[in-house]
């Protein structure tokens, strides 16, 4: 798994994010003062998008690729000690936990 944190994210980011989610364009606009991207195999991503929902209070969207290898981007919208948590709790227990795989993920 790949792991990213935009912190304060700007407009044309979060709407690159929202064109592209999985959602229905009708669901709500998550609101979020930061947003954490991981992007891994399918089976990865069911599991980590469970994981950062039930630990602290965000909300988990999936994005929409073309990555040929099957490759899931979740998006975790929520406020910057929320994601933050969420990321460390899901690298945590998927043993990556202390590995600098992610340079802005603190």
């Amino acid at each position: 798994m790949e792991f990213r944190i935009i912190k304060s994210p700007s407009k044309g980011t979060l709407d690159i994010l929202l064109r592209r989610r999985g959602a229905p364009s009708s669901r709500e606009v998550p609101q979020c003062d930061a947003v954490g991207l991981v992007q891994g195999r399918l089976i990865d991503m069911v599991w980590a998008a469970d994981v950062a929902e039930k630990v602290v209070g965000v909300t988990v969207e999936d994005i929409r690729g073309s990555c040929p290898q099957n490759m899931i981007l979740l998006a975790i919208f929520g406020d910057t000690a929320s994601v933050e948590d969420a990321i460390a709790e899901i690298k945590r227990r998927s043993g990556k936990a202390g590995r600098k795989d992610c340079y802005d993920c603190g």
